[in-house]
């Protein structure tokens, strides 16, 4: 079976009150899609798999994804959980989409072997879900989606739910497919580093819209929304037309006023105090919220405890500024 030529994807989507963006991507792009929580992220992986209704479009090349039916649409869906079809082995599983679409047996079955021996699990061929783990089910998850050659790969939180070792391990397995896929891969994440290391660009989204796009280190470097911030570690602050970020380290925590004209400060309650590294983080209610480190030395100097009203203030050079722009 070959692949279809990979051919570039514009799209403009609107799904009932829950999302509604527009953006582009390249074959053989990884687009990382960020965001809050209900900001729309997975209904419009899910209006391009034809999973929830949807109006615009989706061209992919020169036919419109949206009017295609869903059997048709070359398009492979990685969810949350694996979602594996428990009455079939990892070596079933895989080959089922070939099948679906009428391939013989003994061709998707070989696909599918391929396929295992590329993900490192080709014991686990005659395994049931329930006999894997986490990490060995989302393998086989990955696999039945790539094993399609799919035009558009669909990854909607991949890691989620498995150790930290093995999200680890499965990045960089995920990553080395990624380099290899000639399609177009949209990747659903909460972590900032699943779009630092896998995506080529960032697609943002709050409250179903796009609020921002570009290179990950564009996007992490200057954030626009406190979501993306929060996720690079930064603070940010709207300064009327400019906004303004700074690590957490830059900011020097007082009981009292701080003098100097030099300083921007802000006050505010504690709201949370947690061990973060050698560090001590503060989260503070600052009109916008702040996020300040500290020694554990000096947090039990100033016996800061939650409640406790602080200040807060970093020098104007260790902020960056740039354009609210949208």
């Amino acid at each position: 079976m070959s692949a279809a030529p990979s051919r570039r994807l514009v799209a403009d989507l609107r799904v009932a009150d829950r999302v509604e963006a527009a953006f582009t991507a390249e074959p053989g792009e990884v687009l990382a899609v960020i965001g809050p929580n209900g900001a729309g992220k997975s209904s419009l992986l899910h209006a391009l798999a034809g999973l929830v209704d949807v109006e615009g479009s989706a061209r992919l090349g020169d036919a419109d994804l949206l009017t295609l039916p869903v059997r048709e649409r070359r398009v492979g869906l990685v969810f949350q959980g694996q979602l594996l079809f428990p009455h079939l082995s990892a070596l079933d599983n895989i080959a089922f989409g070939l099948r679906a679409r009428g391939e013989r047996r003994t061709t998707a079955d070989a696909v599918a072997r391929d396929w295992l021996e590329r993900f490192g699990i080709a014991d686990l061929a005659d395994r049931r879900p329930r006999e894997l783990s986490g990490g060995q089910a989302q393998r086989v998850a990955i696999a039945r989606a790539l094993a399609t050659e799919p035009d558009v790969l669909l990854l909607d939180e991949p890691f989620t739910g498995l150790d930290v070792s093995v999200q680890m391990a499965l990045r960089i397995e995920l990553g080395r497919h990624l380099r290899d896929f000639p399609g177009i891969a949209l990747l659903v994440t909460h972590d900032a580093i699943d779009a630092l290391t896998l995506a080529d660009r960032v697609v943002v989204l709050e409250d179903g819209r796009v609020v921002q796009v570009g290179p990950p280190a564009e996007v992490a470097a200057e954030p626009r929304t406190s979501h993306v911030a929060r996720l690079v570690g930064l603070n940010l602050v709207a300064d009327g037309d400019e906004l303004m970020a700074f690590t957490p380290d830059a900011v020097v925590v007082s009981l009292h006023e701080p003098e100097g004209s030099t300083r921007l400060r802000w006050h505010g309650p504690i709201a949370t105090l947690a061990p973060h590294g050698d560090a001590v983080r503060l989260l503070v209610h600052a009109s916008p919220d702040l996020l300040a480190d500290l020694t554990p030395a000096a947090a039990t100097e100033l016996e800061l405890v939650p409640g406790r009203e602080v200040w807060l203030s970093t020098k104007a050079t260790a902020v960056s500024r740039y354009a609210a722009r949208r």
